[in-house]
Order: structure tokens, then sequence, then C-alpha cells
């Protein structure tokens, strides 16, 4: 059986599992810590934590995409190499294969991972990271993808072909393209560090020798920072003045100027979360229209003010990986984790 072969039937196997969710969301209660009362402005304490989809590899990068129809959502399942749709029910259907690597070595690419069960358990499972990570779309509304071990930033066009815009920094390929957003002048901001590489940082197809947060204007790719070990999710203030940039590993968030040429003033920590208990990495983000930060973290989703109070957090059943607000009043939370998508009604609305 050819690589490509065997990923196509897995990407099956894997949408049987989660079209048997179809319209069987499982209500789940809230468990939502207040770290500051201000928190009961934005979600109410007693909103149904719904599961509306499960039976993934581990999915990543949701987007909501508004549609005559009410609209959908699009969610990367990086170990399947595909791009999810899923309507308002929870049925998935294949949007996109090969969304992330696209060539047929597949065993030779992507950072080692497992369904997060003990070794010694007969559910455990063990995978490379291929696939696409973060999604986006520009200001035309053409999805953009960070392709991960694809080590590039891609464009689907409006008749379904694909553009790579970026793949190289001076010459040096990319090695691992995790998150992207796009500032309101059409610039694309985004990560990049070691894991769509087999060996991470010792993998001998790296060229960049550290990892950073990058910027594509007008087909120019700049190096933004280089100083943040593993960056991971990007996100915009509201006027888009400010760009807010977590790391993995040092569950840190950063806040950066954006300068009038789109480049990066000095930084500030907004908020350092290294010492909570809870596990988990700092990584996916979006902002509210009040300019709050909702992150992926440790223990959950924490709700940050723009000064970097923490809010509260909300609990979920598994690691939280990332988030985008929904609908067309763009107050729903969809909240993705390795093997499943939740969904949150919220109080207040995210950006457009």
């Amino acid at each position: 059986m050819t690589t490509i072969a065997f990923f196509r039937i897995a990407a099956v196997l894997a949408l049987g599992a989660l079209c048997l969710q179809a319209g069987a969301a499982t209500v789940l209660p809230l468990k939502l810590e207040a770290r500051d009362p201000a928190v009961a402005e934005l979600l109410a304490a007693d909103a149904p934590l719904e599961r509306l989809a499960t039976g993934f590899g581990f999915a990543e990068g949701p987007l909501w995409i508004g549609d005559a129809k009410g609209g959908h959502l699009l969610v990367s399942d990086i170990p399947a190499n595909v791009v999810y749709k899923l309507d308002r029910d929870g049925k998935a259907s294949v949007f996109l294969e090969r969304s992330g690597y696209r060539g047929v070595d597949l065993w030779r690419v992507g950072m080692p991972f497992n369904n997060l069960r003990d070794a010694g358990d007969a559910g455990f499972e063990q995978f490379n990271l291929s696939g696409s990570n973060g999604l986006a779309r520009d200001r035309q509304g053409r999805l953009l993808i960070a392709t991960w071990a694809g080590r590039s930033i891609d464009r689907i066009e409006r008749d379904g072909g694909r553009t790579v815009l970026a793949d190289r920094f001076e010459g040096r390929r990319f090695s691992g393209t995790n998150d992207l957003v796009v500032r309101k002048d059409g610039s694309i901001y985004f990560t990049d560090m070691f894991g769509g590489l087999l060996k991470l940082d010792k993998d001998p197809t790296r060229e960049l020798e550290r990892a950073g947060v990058f910027m594509l204007r007008e087909g120019k790719v700049t190096r933004l920072v280089d100083d943040i070990a593993a960056p991971n999710g990007l996100a915009f203030s509201p006027d888009h003045r400010l760009l807010y940039v977590d790391g993995s590993d040092d569950r840190k968030v950063r806040r950066y100027e954006v300068r009038a040429d789109g480049t990066l003033g000095d930084a500030r920590v907004l908020i350092d979360l290294s010492a909570e208990p809870a596990p988990g990495i700092t990584d996916g983000m979006k902002v509210d229209t009040r300019g709050n930060l909702w992150l992926t973290g440790p223990g959950g989703v924490w709700i940050v003010a723009p000064d970097g109070r923490p809010l509260g957090v909300i609990a979920l059943p598994e690691a939280a990986t990332n988030l985008a607000f929904g609908d067309a009043d763009r107050r729903t939370l969809f909240i993705t984790s390795p093997t499943s998508v939740y969904r949150l009604r919220t109080r207040v609305a995210g950006l457009p």
C-alpha cells in the first residue's frame, strides 16, 4: 500500500468516526473558574459546553466561514493531513486533502506525537504531525494555510488552485509554519518553529537556525523577531496596533507594538503562565471586540484582559489547542482539542 493511499484511508476512517456524531452533540457542564468578576460580562456561568464532533487525530486551526446557509467551520486534522468542513450539527466532510505536506514520504516529516494515552494502553496510537496547522483568510476571503510539515504559507484560489506564497526566508526553507493572522493592510504574519521536522531542531533537513515570527508583505518575507524558542499563536488587537505572540515552551504571551511599516517594537510580557500547575502549553489565541484575549493554555481556555489580568479559565475534558469565534453574531466560541471540537456561546463577539 502506498503512503498516499494509507493516509487517504486514514482520513476516511476518521471521517466515519466523525459522522457518527452528526446531530448528537454531547452537552457538558461548563467548568468556569472566575479569576475576576468582569468575566461574567463575557461568559454566562451556566452556558452549556457542547462537544460538537470527535474522532480527530490532532485538531487545530479552527476557522469560521460565513455563507448563505449560515456558515461552517474548517478544522485542520494534522496527522490525517486534511482540512475538515464541519456544519452546525457537527457533520464532517473532507474539505481539502494533503493540506500540509504534499510529498509521498510522509514517514520522513512532522514531529512524532501520540493520542495522549499511556503507552501500555490498548488504545495507544502514535503518528507524525504531517498536515496543516493554522488557517486564516486574506482580505479577499481566500483561504490561507500554515502547512506545518509542508513548511510554507499557501493560498487556496477561488478556482481551487493552490499558490505557495512563501516557503523560504533568505533562501532557506522554513521548519514548520504554525499559525498565521492577517493585518488590515493585507500583510500576513506567521510563526515558524521546528515541529514540521521529524527530528525537530536536530533534523538534517533543517535550514533555518532559529524559529521566528515573520511578515509576508507584497511578496517579501521579513523576520520580525527570533528570540522565542518555539513561537506559536498570533492575534491582533482590535485596532491592529498590537500583536500578541505566545511561546509553546515558556507559556508566556508577549505584546508587541506594530510600527507603521509593519515591523514590531519592543516586547512586553502580557501574561506569564509558566508557574501554573495545570498541564498544557500556550497555543491558539483570538481577541474579542472589547480587546480581551482568549487563549488556549494550561488547564483550558484563558480569558485575559488587555492589561494582562486573568479574568477566567474554562476547563475542558482534554487539552485545548486552538479556538475561533463564529456564527453570524460571532458569539459562538469553537475550541479544538487533539480529538474533539467543542462549542460554547459567549456574551461578547469575537473580532471579524
